[in-house]
């Protein structure tokens, strides 16, 4: 997987690195919709994935302001949909916060890891992204098993401990010095540093935000997908929440 995503960011183009960014929006919506949703099937399932898209579909003009209007256009058909469905539904309100919320948090933080794509050195960004990223969940995990006593939010996620998420802070860290070497002067070396840690803090975030979705809603995981390792939103949910911090950190010159 990491030398796919390397080929792809490096020797792919902007939009069929945006056409495999869509593509995953699809599955992790699908997956997402099976959890929260399990009443939510046939046409209206599919209709709801399709314009729970629009904020990732717009990403592909590479700007920040038509993906914002995608995800007007999304709540727009949301309430149509509602309004018109309504003496049909279970619960119309459930209905709305749920494809709501899914607009956000899956379709419209997978739209800026895509915009991410279209800015100057983005192939370089984005392997930064996914480097901290894996890095520190490397760290935690080997940080937890050796010195993990105190739990760090056991109601949400049991395996995770307050010595794992300072582990994860030291290897994102480390990771994120390793690719300064590799391509220096790309951005201030303690800026950087800077950053990564905020990716580092977010990503355990979006970690937690995905685990308590599942422990709400009683699965274990988000789909079967990945043959042992969960659904795709298993091994995506880091990155929804820091591909959009990454992006604005860019966008205000930041970094």
């Amino acid at each position: 997987m990491a030398g796919g995503w390397f080929l792809l960011l490096f020797f792919g183009s902007a939009e069929i690195f945006w056409a495999v960014v869509v593509s995953g929006a699809v599955i992790a919506l699908h997956e997402y919709f099976r959890m929260t949703s399990g009443s939510l099937t046939g046409s209206r399932l599919f209709a709801t994935i399709f314009f729970c898209l629009f904020p990732v579909l717009a990403a592909y003009f590479g700007k920040s302001d038509i993906v914002l209007a995608g995800l007007i256009g999304s709540l727009l058909v949301a309430v149509a949909v509602a309004l018109q469905g309504y003496s049909t539904f279970e619960d119309v309100f459930r209905y709305l916060c749920c494809s709501g919320f899914a607009s956000i948090y899956i379709s419209l933080c997978m739209a800026h890891v895509a915009l991410i794509r279209y800015l100057p050195q983005g192939p370089f960004w984005l392997t930064l992204l996914v480097a901290v990223v894996a890095g520190s969940d490397t760290g935690a995990y080997y940080a937890g098993r050796a010195f993990g006593r105190r739990k760090l939010f056991p109601q949400i996620s049991p395996k995770k401990t307050v010595a794992g998420s300072v582990g994860g802070l030291i290897a994102g860290l480390a990771t994120a010095g390793v690719l300064n070497l590799f391509f220096p002067g790309t951005a201030n070396f303690f800026i950087l540093l800077g950053a990564a840690a905020l990716l580092v803090i977010v990503g355990i975030a979006g970690d937690l935000t995905e685990s308590m979705i599942k422990r709400s809603v009683g699965v274990k995981d988000s789909g079967t997908i990945l043959f042992g390792h969960g659904g795709l939103l298993d091994r995506i949910d880091s990155l929804l929440l820091t591909g959009p911090v990454l992006f604005y950190l860019l966008h205000f010159g930041i970094l």
